[in-house]
């Protein structure tokens, strides 16, 4: 009665459901990798997040590529807003997924040395694509400045394009690299999201802190990779033992279905 399992149909059935088990098990092994990676990362911004702040320049200098472990860090600077050479990047988004931009201005500190400071968020609201939006001043004369550190942008960890031919002192992407040779100063590597001090009225609007990334996510999905693996065993197992029965219900019948109809 088993022989079915020999036909066409049933060697791929049994075939695939074979090749679906340790598929299913390697893409729970692969979300808990994942789960590991995020609660790794969400430690690493909590601390960093917790620290005390610490001036800018212990943690980066001009040239200097903003690594893992001090990305988020809580730094400080004292000198002055440089807002006619300020830029604005553009295809940004505030908390309400408002489309504007983010307004990056120079800030000279009392070295000469400029830190690139991201002072927040305003809305496209320039009479168009091509004008430079109106930005509220930052504050005059000299100031300390606090912030969060973060790594130049890129098209690789952003998904951003960066588009090239754009109005003047417009760009997509914060690279401090780009910003010393435009500038022709020394620039610290990275930039700031600036925290203190409040802006007038509140705009700009300054860049809410980082979430936590979703781990448990990635472990619930871990788990139901699991129990799929462990469901198509005892499917197939279903399936074959349902033939089996519809084939003996057949067989039964055939016997009765031979037998002349009676007079």
């Amino acid at each position: 009665m088993y022989r079915f399992l020999l036909s066409r149909q049933w060697v791929i059935i049994t075939l695939v459901a074979l090749l679906l088990i340790p598929t299913m098990i390697r893409l729970g092994i692969w979300q808990m990798h994942r789960h590991d990676e995020r609660t790794a990362r969400n430690q690493l911004v909590s601390r960093a997040l917790s620290a005390d702040p610490v001036p800018v320049e212990t943690l980066t200098s001009p040239g200097h590529t903003v690594g893992t472990g001090q990305r988020y860090r809580s730094v400080t600077a004292v000198g002055h807003f440089d807002p006619e050479r300020e830029i604005v990047v553009r295809r940004r988004v505030n908390g309400d997924e408002e489309v504007g931009f983010h307004v990056v201005t120079p800030f000279v500190l009392k070295d000469g040395k400029v830190l690139l400071v991201n002072r927040g968020w305003i809305p496209a609201d320039a009479p168009s694509q091509t004008a430079f939006p109106e930005v509220p001043a930052p504050p005059a004369g000299q100031v300390t400045v606090t912030g969060r550190l973060m790594p130049d942008e890129t098209t690789a960890a952003s998904g951003i394009k960066n588009l090239q031919g754009l109005p003047d002192r417009q760009v997509m992407l914060i690279d401090s690299a780009q910003e010393a040779r435009r500038l022709g100063a020394r620039v610290l590597g990275g930039y700031i999201a600036q925290t203190a001090p409040e802006p007038a009225n509140g705009t700009p609007e300054l860049i809410g802190r980082p979430g936590n990334e979703d781990a448990a996510l990635n472990y619930a999905y871990a788990i139901q990779w699991w129990l799929f693996s462990a469901g198509v065993p005892i499917g197939w197992v279903i399936l074959v033992r349902r033939e089996l029965r519809d084939r003996r219900e057949a067989a039964a019948q055939k016997p009765s279905e031979a037998q002349p109809a009676a007079v």
